[in-house]
């Protein structure tokens, strides 16, 4: 049989108001309605009088259902104990606990309340950052003692359901010169619309991170709001550098796949803020091996049948000295100006070198630089390079002018 006790329980959550806007749906008067949708249009309280068709003005509007509440916002509530009787209760506690699928955390815990009449009450506001997505649970148990000085006790259990608000994709490219540059897609999968109020990377130790969401004068690209719809994507780039120790060993930086996490805080409804922190994002490193040559000065253009030069680096990152030849084999598209076959200093090991290259474009257009071997003298190993970097080759137009 459940025992009747001396005290309530009241819990509420704290929500902020919505905001309502008049929907417009509206016809001709000759139309088959007739007056029937206007006449309802202005009988919308949201709507103003007057501009009933323009949807201007909005309302405040309490919440009516349950408020879902999101991944990095801040759960408040307020707990009510008050007596259902006349008779004075003594060291009253009220203690509230949050039991998630992890863990269970202690939100309220103060020290009991001497004594209670029938017309005092004892009120307790908690605020919670939610981080875990899933079911929570809210215990609620209060203690206390009758006038002859038995314990009583009971508890109320309350089911709070944390969704996810965002969902965040990310793409890495390993670009020519050691850096990765990532690229993040963060989507509105809330009900509603929210303000993007910060994205930024933290990047790993490993790296140096650039932002290019902003212009050389340091505005947002996206202006002073980023204001997402349900389900709308926004697409945010960073540039990733790793530092000098890293460059130096081909290996940690082909193991550097820690890259950072993602720190976005939005805004949403009138003010609520949340903030949502990724996991450590991961990338597939590069497998340059012991052996690498890579571009270090390219020119972007080049004109056509004209010399040009270009540098790159050439790296043992082995355990013994390597001795080279370097072939040098025209294609199609580049002549080479330098001798072929000729014998390179020995190169150390963990130490590089830069080579300086010269050349003739032949065709015109966006072009690979290829054509690049080198030979280990001592293992016969051929390292051929067909695709160590792109030129635009154009035409001067001035040349094939008529002279009048």
């Amino acid at each position: 049989m459940e025992t009747e006790h001396l005290l309530a329980l009241k819990v509420m959550r704290l929500t902020r108001p919505t905001l309502a806007s008049p929907l417009p749906i509206t016809c001709d008067s000759k139309d088959l309605p007739g007056n029937l949708l206007n006449n309802a249009l202005q009988q919308d309280p949201t709507s103003v009088p007057g501009s009933e068709t323009i949807a201007v003005g909005q309302f405040l509007l309490l919440p009516q259902n349950p408020v879902d509440i999101y991944l990095g916002e801040t759960f408040s509530s307020y707990i009510c104990v008050f007596s259902e009787t006349s008779q004075i209760v003594y060291n009253v506690s009220v203690k509230v606990d949050l039991q998630t699928s992890s863990q269970r955390l202690q939100l309220s815990n103060n020290p009991p309340t001497p004594q209670l009449s029938s017309d005092e009450t004892i009120n307790t506001v908690i605020h919670h950052e939610v981080k875990e997505i899933g079911t929570h649970i809210l215990v609620c148990e209060v203690t206390y003692q009758n006038a002859i000085g038995i314990p009583h006790t009971f508890r109320k259990f309350f089911k709070i359901t944390v969704l996810k608000p965002l969902d965040v994709k990310t793409k890495f490219y390993n670009a020519e010169n050691d850096d990765v540059c990532l690229e993040a897609q963060v989507q509105n999968i809330t009900s509603g619309p929210i303000c993007l109020e910060k994205v930024s990377l933290d990047a790993s130790h490993l790296f140096n991170v650039t932002c290019l969401n902003t212009t050389e004068d340091g505005e947002s690209i996206f202006g002073i709001f980023t204001l997402l719809q349900p389900q709308a994507i926004t697409q945010y780039l960073y540039c990733l550098s790793p530092n000098e120790k890293l460059v130096a060993d081909l290996k940690s930086l082909s193991g550097a796949t820690n890259i950072g996490k993602l720190d976005i805080v939005w805004r949403s409804n009138l003010g609520e803020k949340g903030r949502l922190q990724t996991s450590q994002l991961q990338r597939m490193g590069p497998d340059f091996g012991d052996i690498r040559l890579s571009i270090t000065e390219l020119p972007n253009f080049v004109m056509l049948e004209q010399l040009f030069t270009f540098k790159a680096k050439l790296t043992n990152n082995g355990e013994r000295t390597v001795d080279f030849m370097l072939h040098l084999e025209n294609t199609e598209n580049i002549a080479w100006c330098d001798i072929s076959g000729i014998k390179l200093d020995p190169l150390p090991p963990h130490s590089c070198k830069i080579l300086e290259f010269k050349c003739i474009p032949l065709v015109p257009g966006l072009r690979t630089i290829s054509g690049i071997k080198l030979v280990d003298t001592f293992l016969k190993r051929t390292y051929p390079y067909d695709e160590l970097g792109q030129v635009f080759v154009f035409v001067d137009q001035r040349g094939s002018r008529d002279v009048h």
